[in-house]
């Protein structure tokens, strides 16, 4: 899991690595490599254990980041919870996070100094007025007969946990909603070239995704075969074969 929270002091973002116990093992030396400290051991962010959890924390300048866990600087391990993922180029998967841009804040406005109202000018007087002569009632008119309200839509389906699918973090999962994806069976029928243009979509960072793999996924969850999804999932690596 990433946190981020921005510190404006430094025009940077606090960046927090977090990786349950459970997963990594107690007594173990755990280290974030990343290509912003080059994947190197030495160099490594400390991962320090307590309360279930290994964690770090750094500071970084906005940009696109690569990176894994790497423990007693043998055992890698990926982030469930990564924002997406890439192929490294040396048949593994990295997983990536962004940065956006830090807005610089804009100087209010400063408010005008009131001016002074002009003295009133005396009204002239008006000569009296004619009586008007008293106009005609116009026949009332008939009220529209009033249109019935639409019947309501059919409530929406719930919405499935897309996290569920490898390869899919919060992020992409938020994408797919926006695209009218909230369910294990939509997303089991959205077609290839629908998925590549949501992903195409969303920038940069989400266009290395490879969703080869979710509709598989999606469909197999959508039937209640939680035992042969897991027999898929156990067999990807970021969600691909």
């Amino acid at each position: 899991m990433i946190k981020k929270s921005v510190v404006k002091s430094k025009n940077q973002y606090k960046v927090t690595f977090e990786v349950p116990s459970d997963l990594i093992g107690a007594g173990r030396e755990v280290r974030v490599l990343a290509n912003f400290n080059d994947w190197s051991w030495d160099g490594g962010l400390v991962m320090k254990n307590g309360k279930g959890t290994y964690k770090a924390s750094t500071e970084l300048p906005a940009g696109h980041y690569q990176f894994r866990y790497l423990v007693d600087g043998w055992d890698w391990k990926n982030d469930d919870s990564a924002e997406a993922y890439t192929d490294s180029g040396y048949g593994t998967i990295n997983c990536c996070f962004a940065l956006d841009a830090i807005a610089a804040k804009k100087a209010a406005p400063k408010k005008a100094a009131p001016k002074k109202a002009a003295p009133a000018k005396k009204a002239a007087a008006k000569p009296a007025a004619k009586k008007a002569a008293p106009k005609k009632a116009a026949p009332a008119k008939k009220a529209a007969p009033k249109k019935a309200a639409p019947a309501k839509k059919a409530a929406a389906k719930k919405a499935d946990d897309l996290k569920r699918i490898e390869g899919i973090g919060p992020k992409i999962a938020g994408l797919l909603n926006d695209a009218n994806i909230h369910t294990f069976a939509q997303l089991g029928k959205a077609s290839p070239k629908k998925l590549a243009d949501v992903l195409q979509a969303a920038g940069a960072r989400f266009r290395l995704a490879k969703p080869d793999t979710w509709q598989e996924q999606a469909k197999l969850a959508a039937a209640g075969k939680d035992a042969e999804l897991k027999t898929l999932q156990d067999s990807l690596k970021g969600g691909r074969r």
